[in-house]
Parts: structure tokens; C-alpha cells; sequence
């Protein structure tokens, strides 16, 4: 059927609800609206779902929920595991609640038996609950950073970790061997908990998890000595960090910790930012005003499924409090537990490996090279370093030291299988506190890492680009560097380019073609001169395409100008593709 037909379907199909039906009366002189509802399903990608929310097929809605989940069902019970059960989260956002029923309604129709948090959770909460109580899968509903008209749904398998292959290319075919919504399945909820297939969970997660995070501290005397000095702002950004955040650094001995009062709820709508993450500038705005006012030593936001942990710390010689970009703030963490984890041990374990992903600081390759560790180059993606953590249990060979990505994301610990902001925010202030014990701040840290390690400065351009049109154009500007492989990035001359997609590299200047090594990924990467590289990626999560980059420069003074001068560069060759 093309859109028409199923626009009209969904309008007079009784399975439909009449809220549904009533917002999609309200579009029926919009042609291109219809379209871009019902042209095409909402993907079920190698993580799940993530779409803007509404009635359609392309949007998120409960009938899209339902189908995802009567998929995953069909999957888990061809693999033997329908006895194990799924444990179900969800977060702040709007629809999350009814979303997560849904999902849990629909896998008890199947006789799976869904353990539901009584309230919002975050993200590495339910990487841990799987394992924790035994599952089979998880299913997380939200879509972490993005904007308020965004729900998502994100599916984990028993190891913890965001599904991967064999099974989310598994899940992906029952998903879309679905054609007829009306055939997925649900149950009333109350027969549900009467049968034992709808169970909620809450604080005995919390205190297992809050259990399990406190284990990986490792300078307690310092926090005992500093920790009633050391102060701290902190904003959930209306999300799920709000309670577990501030829980763990109470338990452990942070006394000064300010909660951003307007940000402190939950809220989907997000009103005070147009746009929830820790990345961007105005996520900081309200943090950064009350870090002024109590003189706060750093600033942290949690993003809101408080996966990921933005970062500001104080320079103390100027007084100015400096944003840590995600490479610069893993990096810090990195060198921090692994140093620690040899001054503490005497040595590291001969197979420890620190794990990145391929568009993560280069400055990650000199913290290994070091400390004498494996480093271990992985897709983006943080599902791909938990299935590193897996090899390493499955296999016996291997220990994960840490593990982080770019995009602010990081795991301290294996307790989880997904990047965790709420260990992250315990880590940096447990760094906080020994540093001071040595007469430093985190930023002075920072500045003697860039001086040991060499001054690796990154960055990221991207452009957004919605809807039909905007889809074809992502795919038309992969292809036409795909095809013709640039002689130079700015000033910086290529030496070697890998397409991810074909699996190869080629060095240019030899000619030489080997393979990278790594799954199929729609992913292109550029070694350049004088150590810069650059990398072009469709974001997995976002309408954008995203272009990485990095330079070294003999100082951060000048790192830092030549970063800035090659994202113009990047910009206007961005700016000639569109």
C-alpha cells in the first residue's frame, strides 16, 4: 500500500483508537505531512526505535511500541528464553509511562513475564537490572538527548548491553515480518499481575545498583578528608539522574551538593531548554549562574536518561569555570582509575585493555600507550565496547580497565553494559577530592595530562537535516566522498582512508588495501598529515550528519587555534555538499 492507503487504513481500521484517528483527521488536507507519517515505517535500527512522536508508522506511538515489543517477543521465544523475563525502563519523557506499559502488556500477551520499574529509571539502571535479575532482554523507553517531540526505544540483551549482532539483525526481521498491527498482542493489566507476568520493581534495584557503584570508589580517605570542602552544582536536566546521583554522593561523603532548583523535575517538555543535552551551551546556563553564586569548584548536567555527563571545572588561577568536551573528560577519567588502579595495585593486569570508540581523542591511544594496556578500537557505539566486556568474560582473556566514547559517555566498572553518568558523576568528584589532596584542581589535571600525553585537541561539526529530503541528502553526501576520496581536508593532505562499509583502507600513497576489521557501518574515516584525522558518519539517533576531527599541536594555545581553523574548514566544505 503506498501512504494514502494506509493513512486511510489507520483512519478507519476499528483496531485504531479514536484519539488516534482524531489526530489524524486534524492532518487531512496536509499531503506532505501524511506522507512523512506513513511513508515508510518508523525503523527498528540495531538499537531499537527513536522517532518523533504521533500517530503513523513513522512516528512513535503505542501501535509502533507494541509491534517493536510483539517482534522482540517472537525472537526471545525462538531463542528459548521466554521463562527468563524482560525488565522494562523508562524516563522523563512524554509518553515514556504508557510507552513502557505497552511494551509490558504486549510481552505478558506472549507469557513473558515483564518486570517493570515503578517509576522513571536511568539508562545504566536497566543495563544492570537485566543481569541483575536475570533476564533475558531490557527495554528502555527514551530517547535520551533529544528534543521534547522525541521518544525512543532501545532494547538490551541478557549480557546488559545494547543489542547486537546476531540478535538485533534477529529482532529486526520479527519486527518487520509484522505487517498487520492488529495481530501484536496485549492483556489487561490486572490479569497480567494476577498470572505473575507483570511484576514492578524499584528500590531493591536501587540499592543493589547504589551498592555496586560504591564498590568502585577507590580513595575513600581522600573523600573523607575533602569531601565536606569540595563543592558541587549539579542539574538532572528534568531527567531520571536526579535521585541516584545525589544518592551516591551523599552515601560516599559529599556534603556541599546544589541541585539546579528549575531543572531539580522531571519534565518532558523540558522547559528550560530547547534541547536536553550536556553538550550544548545552554544546557549549562542556569548550572553555571548558581556555580558563580556558591563558588562551586565544578558543574555537571546528566543528560535525561543521565547516561551521559557534561562537564564544567573551575580554573582557579582565573576563576573561570571551563567546559571538558566528552574526549576531554573521559580522557580524565581514564587516566585517573587507571593510574590509580596501578599506584593502588603496584601493576596492571597484563591483559588490561582501555576500550574507544574510532571517532574518540586520539589522546585515549597515548593514556594506553603509557600505561602499557591494550588499546582496543571499536565502532561507534557503546553497545560495541559492552560487547568487548562480553569477549572478555566469555573468553577468559582480557579485563576491562575503562571503557568511554566521545559523546560524553563512559563506564567505570563493569556492574553495567552501557555508558553510566551517575558512576561518572561519583568518579569525577572522587577525582576532585584527590587532586585537592595533592594542591590541584580537576582543570590543572587536565592541563598536565595534555602536557604529558601531547596536546590531541577534538571536535565535531554536524548538520541536521529532517524529513524525506533530508535523508536522501545524508545518503548523497556519504556517496560522493565514497566515490572520490578527497586529496585534502584543509591543509591537512590524506594518507589513508577507511570506508567501513566495504571494509577497507587504503593508503594512498602506497596503494596498499587492507580491511578494518570491524562490522559493516555506513561510516568513513581520513588519516591526515601532521597527525589530524577526520571522520563522516550519519548520526544513529539524530536526523544529522556528523563530521569528527582532531588535531595535535605543540601547545593547547595552539591545538586548540588549529582545531578552530580546521572546523571552518569542515564547515564550508559542509556548507558546498548541501
Amino acid at each position: 500500500m503506498d501512504y494514502k492507503q494506509i493513512y486511510k487504513e489507520w483512519m478507519t481500521n476499528p483496531y485504531f483508537d479514536e484519539e488516534t484517528k482524531k489526530e489524524l483527521a486534524a492532518i487531512a488536507d496536509n499531503d506532505k505531512e501524511i506522507e512523512e507519517r506513513f511513508y515508510a515505517d518508523l525503523v527498528f535500527g540495531t538499537a531499537g526505535l527513536r522517532g518523533i512522536i504521533g500517530a503513523g508508522i513513522n512516528r512513535m506511538n503505542i501501535y509502533v511500541v507494541r509491534r517493536a515489543t510483539q517482534g522482540l517477543a517472537n525472537y526471545i521465544k525462538k531463542q528459548g528464553g521466554e521463562n527468563k523475563g524482560v525488565v522494562i525502563a523508562y524516563d522523563s519523557r512524554r509518553m515514556s509511562p504508557e510507552f513502557s506499559e505497552e511494551a509490558a502488556l504486549c510481552l505478558a500477551a506472549n507469557g513473558i513475564k515483564a518486570y517493570r520499574f515503578e517509576s522513571l529509571r536511568p539508562t545504566p539502571e536497566l543495563s544492570f537490572a537485566v543481569r541483575h535479575l536475570g533476564c533475558i532482554a531490557g527495554i528502555n523507553v527514551t530517547a535520551s538527548h533529544n528534543p521534547p517531540e522525541y521518544n525512543g526505544y532501545k532494547v538490551y540483551w541478557e549480557d546488559g548491553a545494547q543489542i547486537t549482532p546476531p540478535h538485533d539483525t534477529g529482532i529486526m526481521a520479527e519486527v518487520k515480518d509484522i505487517a498487520d498491527l492488529s495481530i501484536c498482542k496485549t492483556m489487561d493489566k490486572e490479569e497480567a499481575i494476577k498470572a505473575g507476568l507483570y511484576v514492578t520493581v524499584g528500590a531493591e534495584v536501587d540499592d543493589a545498583y547504589i551498592a555496586e557503584l560504591k564498590k568502585l570508589v577507590l580513595h575513600q580517605d581522600c573523600i573523607d578528608k575533602y569531601g565536606k570542602d569540595i563543592k558541587i552544582v549539579y542539574t538532572p536536566l528534568h531527567g531520571t539522574g536526579n535521585i541516584p546521583a545525589r544518592r551516591v554522593l551523599e552515601e560516599i561523603g559529599f556534603e556541599n551538593v546544589y541541585v539546579v532548583p528549575e531543572q531539580e523535575l522531571p519534565d518532558g517538555e523540558f522547559p528550560t531548554v530547547s534541547y536536553p543535552n550536556p553538550e550544548a551551551e545552554e544546557a549549562f546556563e542556569l548550572a553555571l549562574k548558581l556555580a558563580k553564586e556558591k563558588d562551586a569548584d565544578l558543574v555537571l548536567a546528566t543528560d535525561p536518561d543521565a547516561d551521559r555527563l557534561g562537564v564544567y571545572v573551575k580554573d582557579s588561577k582565573t576563576g573561570e569555570y571551563i567546559t571538558l568536551t566528552g574526549n576531554m573528560s573521559g580522557c580524565l577519567l581514564a587516566d585517573y582509575e587507571i593510574g590509580q588502579m596501578k599506584e593502588l595495585n603496584g601493576s596492571l593486569p597484563e591483559d588490561g585493555a582501555l576500550i574507544k570508540t574510532i571517532v574518540t581523542s586520539n589522546l585515549a591511544d597515548e593514556i594506553a600507550k603509557h600505561y602499557d594496556i591494550r588499546l582496543i578500537e571499536v565502532l561507534t557505539g557503546f553497545k560495541y565496547i559492552g560487547q568487548q566486556i562480553l569477549g572478555f568474560e566469555t573468553s577468559g582473556k582480557g579485563k576491562y580497565l575503562f571503557g568511554f566514547e566521545e559523546s560524553y559517555g563512559c563506564l567505570i566498572g563493569t556492574h553495567a553494559r552501557d555508558k553510566d553518568a551517575i558512576v561518572a558523576t561519583m568518579a569525577l568528584c572522587e577525582a576532585a577530592a584527590y587532586y585537592k589532596s595533592k594542591g590541584k584542581t580537576l582543570w590543572d589535571a587536565m592541563v598536565d595530562m595534555y602536557d604529558k600525553y601531547g596536546y590531541c585537541i577534538d571536535a565535531i561539526q554536524s548538520v541536521s537535516l529532517k524529513g524525506i529530503e533530508g535523508l536522501a541528502k545524508i545518503q548523497e553526501i556519504m556517496e560522493t566522498l565514497r566515490k572520490k576520496t578527497p586529496e585534502k581536508f584543509g591543509k591537512y593532505e590524506v594518507l589513508s582512508a577507511r570506508d567501513y562499509r566495504k571494509d577497507v583502507i587504503k593508503n594512498l600513497k602506497t596503494g596498499e588495501v587492507t580491511t578494518t576489521g570491524l562490522p559493516n557501518s555506513n561510516v568513513l574515516y581520513y588519516d591526515l598529515s601532521d597527525s589530524a584525522w577526520l571522520c563522516v558518519r550519519p548520526s544513529g539517533t539524530e536526523p544529522k550528519v556528523k563530521f569528527y576531527y582532531g588535531v595535535k599541536g605543540t601547545s593547547l594555545e595552539e591545538a586548540q587555534q588549529m582545531s578552530d581553523e580546521f572546523g571552518k574548514d569542515v564547515l564550508a566544505m559542509i556548507n558546498k555538499m548541501l
